[in-house]
């Protein structure tokens, strides 16, 4: 266990030690919910047009993969393991990069954003993997996010693979309650 955190602390140290000036503001603005609203209203915009009376079955389904991914990160794993971030390392301070002094909450093992964001690409690119293969690209968009916790100093590589592995077995286990619930509602006619 003590070789891997040590080899998870030396992959952070190389991947945030990766920063420019001029990409501090690319990557503090890609952490932020707000930047992804385009994203979450294209794919709102998919579900309805190919679901239509029964996008709120969907959309259930996407509320239920971020209840999951996050209460069990936030609310279990985090002060579960107690495992302090990067930025609240008192061994660290002044080693890392971080951007503008943002140093999140105190605990950081497993990353509620990756686990967020891999879960709703495991969940769409589930549901959609017939009519529309190109969902998987929201894997990257996943990884892409996950990384600014990375360059923000706020996240260690572990946390964010054991948060995109939280994401993807909720995601999965919320689209096969999907599917579960959606037969009922056909057999039953509800609209």
């Amino acid at each position: 266990m003590d070789q891997l955190i040590a080899l998870d602390k030396e992959l952070f140290f190389i991947l945030n030690g990766l920063h420019t000036l001029w990409l501090d503001i690319i990557m503090e603005s890609m952490s932020k919910t707000l930047v992804w609203i385009p994203l979450y209203l294209f794919l709102l915009y998919q579900i309805i047009k190919e679901h239509k009376t029964r996008s709120w079955i969907v959309l259930l389904g996407v509320g239920l993969t971020i209840l999951l991914t996050d209460q069990t990160t936030s609310s279990f794993m985090k002060p579960f393991f107690g495992r302090l971030r990067p930025s609240h390392e008192p061994s660290l301070e002044g080693l890392i990069h971080l951007v503008n002094g943002y140093k999140g909450g105190v605990f950081g093992f497993a990353s509620s954003h990756a686990a967020n964001t891999f879960g709703l690409a495991t969940y769409l690119t589930l549901l959609f993997k017939s009519t529309k293969p190109w969902m998987r690209w929201l894997f990257l968009w996943a990884t892409l996010m996950s990384y600014t916790r990375i360059y923000l100093g706020v996240h260690y590589p572990g946390d964010i693979a054991a948060g995109a592995a939280v994401g993807v077995l909720c995601g999965w286990l919320s689209f096969l309650i999907y599917e579960r619930f959606a037969l009922i509602i056909a057999q039953r006619k509800i609209p």
